[in-house]
């Protein structure tokens, strides 16, 4: 009898099993595609991926648990024929489903890794972050089970798949500490920001406490020994510890300084570490719009990618600007306007005028817009390149503070005296001087050679013309 029980036992495992690993696997995938950026690498995103991953495969664990439970329950009488320990048994099936769903999160953490290494990964991998994962999931199947054995009704699974669902869909990020209880909610992370790691520690102790706390009281219950009440009583105030210490958790996430990473001609280009991908076509977009600033208070021979909290300036030839963490398409244009944007007087310039746009236009290399002044709009498209740059570097005041007139587009070259003005400005100019890359700035640097038909070959040209 004993070995007709051990047989159907093993059997109802089995097939809980065979049935938990795939289905977790393919649940938890899934769920971490879709917080996984696909163009950006961040570690603190695969460590929020995965955190998003368990509340999926939480409640889909805990419901295949307290199905397993209801399923091995007719078996109950096969036990009571042994001289173990009623709970023995349970703690068995618990450890082999706690052991399936670790095993299909480990498949799914391995896979989340291989694509953040995959790509250019930047930040530092947090460790606890898996361990708050695994703990929550872990979680899930031991409460699953328990309410399985405790209730063996049909309905127990659906039950408890719904409950643990709507648990983890009140996990809204950021609306208030409920959301920092395993599974966590936590929101996007910023590039020059990263997770606090106090906060995945109360996590893990917060899950193990009561994960612990719910195994011993089952003991308790079908053992009746009274003495597991004291390490009972420790997880709980484990558990309360780690409760307050989340509830205490004004700020989940932490400004962080990174070194860019740089591109250093024609211009030099910096951008955060895990944005690197986007160093050409940066350059490529914002050279143009360096070479006709070049001679005036606004030129500049560096562009740095900034925070999201840090202000786009154009300030001692220093062009700070906004990224997309997603490199969308259209990125290197946006940036380029923000540097445009930029060069405006805040204070004076309060309803930009069509003229303002014209020369905003020929900056960024747009088609021109609709201007009233039609003969004033005729004469500065038939002006050269050189021209332009020219008539700019006399009139920035006028067009940083949007207060262009119709008289400034009729401004006469002033012979010789002009002349000498624009090239003085041309040869102090660092733009101009095309014999090497700018000095360095002491920061990382990816070094970029000048074939031909490169991008920085591109700029050069650009600059020349």
């Amino acid at each position: 009898m004993s070995d007709l029980g051990r047989v159907l036992r093993l059997d109802a495992r089995r097939t809980a099993l065979l049935v938990a690993v795939p289905v977790l696997t393919a649940v938890g995938t899934a769920a971490a595609g879709l917080s996984l950026s696909p163009s950006v690498a961040y570690w603190d995103n695969t460590v929020v991926a995965l955190v998003n991953a368990v509340r999926f495969l939480g409640p889909v664990a805990a419901g295949l648990s307290a199905w397993a439970a209801v399923r091995e329950r007719p078996l109950d009488y096969l036990r009571d024929l042994t001289a173990r320990s009623p709970a023995t048994g349970v703690l068995f099936d618990l450890l082999l489903l706690s052991s399936a769903a670790l095993v299909s999160y480990a498949a799914v953490t391995v896979l989340i890794v291989a694509v953040t290494l995959v790509q250019e990964e930047a930040g530092n991998p947090h460790p606890l972050g898996v361990a708050a994962g695994a703990g929550a999931l872990v979680l899930h199947v031991v409460a699953g089970y328990l309410t399985g054995r405790v209730v063996p009704h049909r309905a127990t699974a659906a039950l408890v798949l719904a409950v643990t669902s709507l648990w983890a869909a009140l996990r809204v990020p950021g609306m208030s500490w409920w959301s920092l209880l395993p599974p966590a909610a936590f929101p996007h992370i910023d590039l020059f920001t990263t997770l606090r790691p106090w906060v995945l520690a109360y996590q893990v102790l917060w899950a193990a406490g009561l994960t612990t706390a719910l195994i011993l009281a089952y003991v308790v219950w079908v053992t009746r020994r009274f003495l597991i009440v004291l390490p009972l009583a420790a997880a709980l105030a484990a558990t309360t510890s780690a409760t307050l210490g989340l509830h205490d958790s004004t700020a989940t996430i932490a400004r962080v300084p990174a070194e860019p990473v740089c591109r250093r001609w024609p211009l030099t280009i910096c951008v955060h570490p895990a944005l690197r991908d986007a160093l050409p076509r940066l350059m490529e977009a914002a050279t143009p719009l360096a070479a006709r600033l070049a001679g005036t208070p606004g030129a500049f021979t560096r562009v740095e990618q900034r925070p999201g909290w840090a202000p786009v300036t154009v300030a001692d030839g220093v062009a700070a600007v906004h990224l997309d963490e997603d490199l969308s398409p259209g990125y290197a244009v946006r940036a380029v306007r923000q540097i445009s944007d930029g060069l405006k007087d805040a204070a004076a310039c309060t309803s930009p005028g069509g003229y303002r746009a014209m020369v905003d236009a020929w900056l960024l290399g747009d088609d021109p817009p609709a201007v009233s002044d039609t003969r004033t709009a005729r004469r500065f498209a038939s002006w050269t390149e050189h021209r332009r740059r020219a008539w700019l570097r006399l009139h920035y005041a006028e067009y940083r503070a949007c207060a262009l007139t119709p008289e400034d587009f009729r401004t006469p070259h002033r012979g010789r005296k002009h002349h000498s003005r624009r090239s003085a400005l041309d040869t102090k100019s660092p733009l101009r001087d095309r014999g090497g890359p700018p000095a360095g700035h002491g920061h990382a640097e990816v070094q970029t050679p000048r074939p031909a038909g490169s991008g920085s070959a591109t700029g050069a040209a650009g600059l020349a013309q």
